[in-house]
């Protein structure tokens, strides 16, 4: 019997064996999956074969591949509030992570003219900026940049934002008159892939989000997921 007359392509038969393994509870979510060169060893088979098998397990949500890291059971995607505005270590809390985060960058600037029409204020002045990388379980599932009204909130540089998520503190220093978001999808660029470990050109979600407190622009903000790891979710009921 040649191979096309085989019932299954040999890239199907590895498919369908990770998946076994997968709802039989032997490998659960977050657990490690083999490696293209052991599935590759297992089956016989050669590596792009292998690959095959790996990308299309990963288009179907089944697995995640972290450039660098390795390839692992997915988890359920979870659900990120969209009309509500909650800490993302809640969130990964919730669904059962553990967060935990990188500051890469944390000081006060001047106010470029595209920031400052987004925060009513001149150019030039002075304004507090910050890039957060957050990660559940070692993974990054958000890159957080916020550039904060120091009117608003004069001590956000002196805070430790391992401790506390500048979602926590800004929620209790400066709450929330108004809100206002934009949702895209888009491709990033090479730093934020780094950062996030995903493929050139994956599809991530891009939150632009701007608050308004004590009747000002308190917060203008750029929130970067993986398509992959995370969606959001929103629900409005009207009183």
């Amino acid at each position: 019997m040649g191979k096309l007359d085989q019932p299954y392509a040999l890239y199907e038969k590895i498919k369908r064996s990770v998946v076994r393994e997968i709802e039989s509870g032997k490998l659960e979510p977050g657990d490690k999956v083999p490696s293209e060169t052991q599935l590759a060893k297992e089956f016989n088979a050669s590596r792009m074969t292998a690959n095959r098998a790996l990308k299309e397990l990963t288009e179907e949500n089944r697995i995640l591949r972290v450039q660098g890291v390795g390839t692992f059971v997915a988890k359920i995607k979870p659900e990120a509030s969209l009309l509500e505005i909650k800490s993302i270590a809640r969130e990964i809390n919730d669904w059962g992570g553990v967060h935990s985060c990188e500051i890469l960058l944390l000081e006060e600037e001047r106010l470029s003219r595209e920031v400052a029409g987004k925060m009513d204020l001149p150019e030039g002045d002075r304004i507090f900026h910050s890039i957060i990388l957050h990660l559940d379980r070692g993974i990054g599932v958000q890159y957080s940049e916020r550039y904060i009204n120091p009117v608003v909130t004069p001590l956000y540089l002196d805070q430790d934002f391992t401790k506390m998520t500048p979602s926590d503190y800004l929620l209790k220093e400066a709450p929330i008159q108004e809100a206002e978001h934009i949702i895209e999808a888009v491709s990033v660029n090479k730093t934020i892939e780094q950062y996030l470990k995903i493929q050139p050109g994956q599809p991530c979600l891009s939150l632009t989000r701007r608050t308004w407190s004590f009747d000002r622009v308190a917060t203008y903000s750029k929130i970067i997921s993986p398509g992959s790891r995370y969606k959001l979710k929103g629900k409005f009921t009207r009183e």
